[in-house]
């Protein structure tokens, strides 16, 4: 693997073993400030991408989300990992497992702070793995994703943001609400964010704003 300098991008091989065909490449970019504090741990920040950036090339993992705000200058305090998926595939918490247990292994991260968020068909996946492994994620942010409601309430521990266009004409946006009311009435803590005028692309105004890095760094697993 090649050596990572901070803010430099670096490739990273994800296995998830004989359980799940869940092997891969991701790209890791580092926050300002890594190389020069050796003994700090730093928060995760894992995003799963859409089905239009599946395949092998990983630079098309990031024309979307953080690490498209990162390139742009926007000062981002996280380990920033994006797994790809091959054509065909979508995300599966075994996916998303190995990747985030590649990261941990080779990176230095606070586990307390580890955060997950992903834009349609990583929405999915993002509200997928809050379900199946909710003790892994200090917070989460689905973005124009959804689910079957059915077992969210696993996930009412851990601190929700949706994201949405209410003109979304690919995702609809009752996917979103599905999963809201049924992890609120869970006793979820739920944020949900309705873009009156976006349609399918409403990650950009979300991954834009500062106050979401905000609130993700607010929460911790032992909070």
């Amino acid at each position: 693997m090649l050596a990572a300098s901070a803010s430099a991008q670096t490739r990273l091989a994800y296995d998830g073993g004989w359980t799940d065909t869940a092997s891969g490449d991701a790209i890791v970019s580092l926050p300002e400030g890594y190389d020069a504090a050796p003994d700090r741990d730093w928060p995760l920040l894992l995003f799963l991408h859409g089905a239009g950036e599946r395949g092998d090339s990983l630079a098309v993992v990031g024309v979307h989300g953080p690490l498209k705000e990162r390139a742009a200058g926007r000062d981002l305090p996280f380990v920033i990992v994006a797994p790809q998926v091959p054509t065909g595939s979508r995300w599966t918490v075994g996916r998303v497992a190995a990747a985030l247990d590649a990261a941990i292994a080779q990176y230095r991260i606070d586990e307390s702070r580890v955060y997950l968020t992903g834009l349609s068909m990583g929405g999915f996946g993002t509200w997928e793995a809050i379900m199946r492994m909710p003790e892994r994620f200090a917070a989460a942010v689905p973005i124009c994703g959804g689910g079957l409601p059915l077992g969210i309430e696993a996930a009412r521990d851990v601190p929700v943001w949706a994201f949405h266009g209410a003109m979304d004409p690919v995702v609809p946006i009752e996917m979103s609400v599905g999963m809201v009311r049924t992890l609120r009435n869970a006793g979820g803590d739920v944020r949900f964010t309705v873009y009156p005028d976006a349609g399918h692309d409403s990650w950009s105004e979300a991954y834009a704003s500062d106050d979401l890095y905000t609130w993700l760094l607010s929460h911790h697993l032992d909070d």
